[in-house]
């Protein structure tokens, strides 16, 4: 047959598509990479989920037997080896919940920001600029910032500032926003590129100005984005152990204020308490005296570490929701 023939109207050729149609053949051939290619997917999708189920069965089944409210409503003060404590219980984290929040959140008040205003400088203003590119260069160079050279640097910063010494939960803080600071940047930069040009250009057209644009209809419009990008820089910092033990430092009682003293916080917990590895407990202790409780500690504070970041991380798809543009259906 041939590939295309005469159109009695015109004379001009017309193709005969029929000798594309695939054959039999070959339409069972895709199937069958179509369906390999099914399984390989499904198979790398169950070979990614056995490390997040096997650390949330390790935690849980190891942290679940000490959680409890006496656990969470108490701190280490009076805590004596592995003796129970007049309250009954065997000592607390309340004090690493209150430091691990304070802190948490004065990182998120230096870095969010920050890092939002500098995105909005890259995309609606720099252009590309040689500002603009320099400051990307230094923001992807932040992102593989160790963190112990943040926590030296905050530590020098206020030594520096305030004395030889200088520790308190506020200089944590400073150390954990130079770790946000990048993952802010970079989420925001591209929520806000994803934002399509066309709203920008019919906010300008009926008299709006850029400021307003910017705030009321590029911010409110990427901001679910914008949140789930401030999530993922608190998951990267709300685990950090190294900085806060030369920023924050560990006490074993309740510490409120932000700006004085040291502050502890569930990480550092976990880390002080496994390091223990085990207590000893004496004849004269009794049958009451655990010696394992320092392990017990830690896979509990473990598991109160992760339903905070998920506690957190449901905090913030509400809001992102609630804040949402609203489209019509």
């Amino acid at each position: 047959m041939s590939a295309s023939t005469q159109s009695p109207m015109d004379g001009a050729p017309t193709i005969d598509f029929d000798k594309f149609r695939p054959t039999r053949s070959s339409m069972a051939a895709r199937r069958r990479k179509d369906m390999v290619m099914r399984i390989l997917i499904a198979v790398a999708f169950l070979i990614a989920l056995v490390p997040l189920a096997s650390v949330l069965w390790t935690t849980i089944s190891n942290g679940v037997h000490r959680m409890n409210l006496n656990f969470l409503s108490y701190n280490m003060s009076g805590v004596i080896g592995g003796r129970p404590t007049p309250s009954g219980g065997y000592g607390g984290i309340l004090h690493a919940i209150i430091g691990t929040l304070e802190i948490t959140l004065g990182a998120m008040v230096i870095s969010v920001p920050v890092g939002i205003m500098c995105a909005v400088y890259l995309v609606e203003y720099a252009h590309g600029g040689k500002l603009a590119r320099a400051i990307s260069v230094f923001v992807d160079v932040m992102s593989g910032i160790p963190s112990i050279v943040a926590g030296l640097f905050a530590f020098s910063m206020f030594s520096i500032a305030f004395g030889p010494g200088t520790i308190n939960g506020f200089e944590g803080s400073v150390a954990l926003s130079l770790l946000m600071l990048p993952t802010v940047v970079k989420s925001s930069e591209e929520m806000l590129k994803v934002v399509p040009d066309d709203l920008r250009e019919a906010a300008y057209a009926l008299g709006v100005t850029k400021q307003r644009t910017i705030t009321k209809i590029v911010l409110r419009t990427a901001l679910p984005g914008i949140v789930s990008g401030v999530i993922l820089a608190i998951a990267r910092v709300v685990g950090e152990t190294a900085p806060l033990l030369m920023t924050a430092g560990y006490i074993a009682t309740t510490n409120l204020n932000l700006f004085s003293g040291q502050m502890t916080t569930l990480p550092v917990y976990v880390y002080q308490e496994y390091s223990k590895l085990s207590v000893t407990c004496t004849a004269a202790a009794g049958p009451s005296c655990v010696s394992n409780i320092p392990v017990e500690r830690s896979w509990a504070a473990a598991l109160a570490l992760i339903v905070i970041v998920l506690i957190l991380n449901l905090i913030g798809r509400l809001v992102a929701k609630v804040f949402a543009v609203k489209t019509e259906q």
